[in-house]
């Protein structure tokens, strides 16, 4: 577990002369508070892997829909297809790999993802010079990836459980979220201008290289893991006790609710997104990447206030708030001119949506793990993710369907008014409401 530990002290080797010139150097950096999780060594690696891959992200969130969009000249509706491949996994696998991580060590699980995604990201390249590049291949790629993602993804937000004490969950996700936004304030320009440089698909592989990076600072983490005796186990059983274990406890079923819709009205926006840059507001690669800084400094922000905001309101009342915020980013784009209030609409819309974003799973990551006994964590996070993520791949045909058959805007106009009645909705429900103080954990 995570505890404050002392100032570094001056390096050994530093004597004389050097002492007083590193005491005078050392006055000018910045130095964490006593109690700051990043003074653990444990969670500051977790937390440099985070960086490293969260930035490595930035270039496939722009390299894989562009490719789709510019180079394969793919039409709304397969990109709504493309986003499908990625989430279906979520709904196939889910719940058995949530039995089965319960019965593993979950940092190898995590390790391992993530060298796999590397190798995924690989293939687009090497099929682009080969020849070979088509939606099809793309469509493969991403359900491949979505694979990784429902097992690894899921260990990888049990292991920082293992890393951080269960009452500083919230500050914890919110210094994650600080080191995603980093990343999404500079990775989208250094993406645009890569691609720009190299094109979408060789671009990919600097996602691949930092992967493994992540996976180099990963390896040999020590984290202390209880895991129940698996000799007593039994596979469809387990399963299903994951399942009433979210069932019912009310504050999870009206949490994977509420982000559950969320995640409809989000796909429904989002796949219609890079069309909307790149052919409604004529945007090139390198302009759409400055574009996605809106992004970074949305999350940046709201990652700085985050943990402040939710003591302050209560973490139910910061998460509906992340919803509304993230319609109203939507809903205003869909009703923007064209021309320069455009991009600034595009901008606008993506920093609602990084401030949005992080009020919402800050709050919902920490609201879940608090509430759940650690052999109960992998099933009960596969069993959220898949409930949650039900409603994002028809959120996803939809869009892509709208934005074909009626216009980009009227996607976007229904991702916008429907993730604002959900936030009416979530403010009326007390469940959600009523949550002002992180729970303490419920038997299993």
């Amino acid at each position: 577990m995570v505890t404050a530990s002392t100032r570094n002290p001056m390096p050994p080797e530093i004597t004389g002369a050097g002492q007083r010139r590193w005491q005078k150097w050392r006055s000018f950096l910045p130095t964490l508070p006593a109690h700051d999780l990043l003074r653990d060594a444990t969670y500051r690696r977790l937390w440099s892997s985070i960086l490293i891959s969260s930035f490595g992200g930035q270039i496939t969130m722009l390299a894989l829909p562009l490719t789709a969009a510019v180079l394969l000249h793919a039409t709304p509706t397969q990109m709504g297809l493309l986003t499908a491949m990625e989430l279906a996994p979520f709904v196939l696998l889910s719940l058995p790999a949530g039995v089965w991580l319960d019965r593993v060590r979950k940092l190898p699980v995590y390790v391992v993802g993530e060298g796999f995604i590397a190798l995924a990201l690989a293939t687009v390249p090497l099929a682009w010079y080969l020849g070979w590049l088509s939606m099809p291949f793309l469509y493969a790629v991403a359900f491949s990836i979505g694979c990784v993602f429902v097992t690894a993804g899921t260990a990888a937000q049990i292991v920082l459980t293992q890393v951080v004490p269960r009452e500083r969950l919230v500050e914890a996700h919110a210094k994650n979220s600080l080191a995603s936004s980093g990343a999404e304030v500079a990775g989208p320009g250094v993406a645009g201008v890569l691609i720009k440089l190299v094109g979408a698909p060789m671009a990919l592989l600097a996602d691949a290289a930092l992967l493994i990076g992540s996976v180099l600072i990963l390896r040999g983490l020590k984290v202390t893991e209880n895991r129940p005796d698996t000799g007593s186990t039994h596979f469809w059983r387990d399963l299903k006790a994951g399942l009433r274990f979210v069932v019912e406890h009310r504050m999870l079923l009206s949490l994977a609710a509420a982000v559950g819709m969320w995640q409809l009205c989000h796909q429904c926006a989002m796949v219609v997104q890079i069309l909307f840059a790149t052919r409604e507001l004529g945007l090139n690669e390198g302009q759409v990447g400055l574009c996605y800084t809106g992004l970074g400094l949305g999350t940046i922000v709201a990652s700085s206030l985050g943990n402040r905001v939710s003591r302050r309101l209560g973490p139910g009342p910061c998460l509906i708030l992340g919803i509304a915020v993230c319609g109203v980013g939507w809903l205003q784009l869909a009703l923007a001119p064209l021309g320069a209030w455009g991009v600034f609409s595009f901008v606008l819309m993506l920093l609602c949506f990084g401030v949005g974003a992080v009020f919402i799973f800050i709050n919902f990551l920490a609201l879940r793990q608090a509430v759940t006994p650690e052999p109960m964590l992998g099933r009960m996070t596969s069993t959220m993710r898949w409930l949650i993520l039900i409603p994002a791949g028809p959120g996803a045909l939809m869009g892509g369907y709208l934005g074909e058959h009626l216009g980009l805007r009227y996607a976007l106009a229904v991702g916008g008014l429907g993730a604002l009645v959900l936030a009416l909705w979530a403010w009326r429900h007390p469940v959600l409401r009523n949550v002002r103080v992180l729970p303490t954990a419920l038997p299993g």
